[in-house]
């Protein structure tokens, strides 16, 4: 059996992401058989069986690929496949989900790692201590020891579990804030609906002619303040006509 062949099956039956070193521990033995004389040629040999196995999953022949994940190797759904593949998921059983504060807290941690309960919620406006409860029961957090403060608040840290839920190999792949707020901003201006533009009204003009079109025979003609009190007497403070 070639080591390429071998190096598939390892990746295949592995539950969670297998390491390099890992792998070469395991053909080792089998490598040194075929003539390898240390284990830095071993290791060199597997790079490159590894290497070779992903270019042929990489082919449009292939629904799956092997990645690197969370610091080891796994076979994965392509992108592409993602709508069939989800079909069949949620076919089986209910997808796990987050409460949005469980996402806000998340991406805090996310960002901010290490980082205390006290500091999430200063950032976010709102006590956390509920939500961080979530966060460890589904093992996306992890304590990573305490600050060197007053009371020593624990700090908390995301795990490989939150690697391979996110898809990510390290924490070093998510977008940077300014290419989430872009993200944000392209997704917000999705959802918003084009603004119609206001019809303009015929302004007292006909449609043959530029010319406003007369209403004086319409109006009424308005004597000015000045015309009115030349030809109306003047009012005395009793109410009746001046004399």
């Amino acid at each position: 059996m070639s080591l390429k062949a071998k190096l598939e099956a390892i990746i295949y039956a592995a539950e969670t992401p297998i390491t390099l070193d890992q792998m070469v521990q395991l053909v080792k033995a089998s490598c040194f058989t075929d003539g390898a004389t240390n284990e830095a040629e071993v290791r060199s040999q597997v790079r490159a069986a590894l290497e070779e196995l992903s270019r042929d999953y990489c082919t449009p022949d292939h629904g799956i690929e092997v990645r690197q994940l969370a610091g080891g190797y796994r076979m994965s759904t392509k992108p592409e496949q993602h709508d069939v593949v989800s079909a069949f998921a949620k076919s089986l059983k209910p997808p796990i989900r987050l409460s949005l504060p469980a996402l806000e807290t998340l991406a805090v941690i996310a960002y901010k790692q290490p980082v205390t309960v006290p500091e999430i919620s200063e950032i976010r406006g709102v006590d956390s201590s509920g939500v961080i409860a979530t966060l460890l029961d589904r093992k996306l957090i992890a304590p990573a020891g305490r600050k060197a403060v007053i009371g020593r608040p624990i700090l908390y840290r995301t795990t490989k579990e939150f690697l391979l839920r996110f898809g990510l190999n390290d924490v070093s792949e998510l977008p940077s804030m300014e290419e989430f707020e872009k993200l944000v901003a392209e997704s917000f201006e999705s959802e918003v609906p084009p603004e119609t533009k206001p019809v303009a009204e015929d302004a007292g003009t006909d449609s043959g002619s530029a010319e406003p079109t007369s209403r004086a025979d319409d109006s009424v003609a308005v004597r000015s303040g000045d015309e009115q009190a030349a030809d109306e007497p003047p009012i005395s403070q009793e109410g009746e006509p001046a004399a």
